[in-house]
Order: structure tokens, then sequence, then C-alpha cells
């Protein structure tokens, strides 16, 4: 799986806010555990059910939103 086909926008989910895997876990969510100091361990400890790679997918995600590029949609 490519990282940022990790990364599913649906409008069904969160109100179609950026999330992990279709689940209720909102990028913005772990972007703000990482930023409040807490490790990837602390944040996989925390939601069982995700993966080291979706916390890397959710940083890429914001570093590409960051630089403004486009991002082709990825199918649900």
């Amino acid at each position: 799986m490519k990282a940022l086909e990790r990364i599913t926008l649906n409008p069904l989910v969160m109100s179609g806010r950026p999330c992990i895997r279709g689940l209720r876990v909102t990028v913005a969510n772990v972007l703000r555990l990482l930023a409040a100091g807490h490790t990837h361990q602390r944040i996989l400890a925390a939601y069982p059910y995700l993966e080291a790679a979706d916390i890397d997918a959710c940083l890429l995600y914001a570093s590409v939103r960051v630089e403004d590029e486009e991002l082709a949609p990825v199918p649900t």
C-alpha cells in the first residue's frame, strides 16, 4: 500500500476530514498527538488498530498539504 493511499476522504466519515484507512481517526488528531510530544509507540498503544505506517502517512500527507500540492483522489 502506498503511503498516501492510507489517507482517505469520505464525506460520510468524520464529515469528510482526512482519516486513516477509513477509520474514525483523523490525520489532524494524529498530528496533534505528535505535536504534543507523544511518541509513535504511545499513539500505537492508544490506538491499537493503527499501524506505524499510518503515522508516517499522516506526516507525509501534512507535508504535501503544506506545500499546497494537488493530490489525486484516492479511491475508497
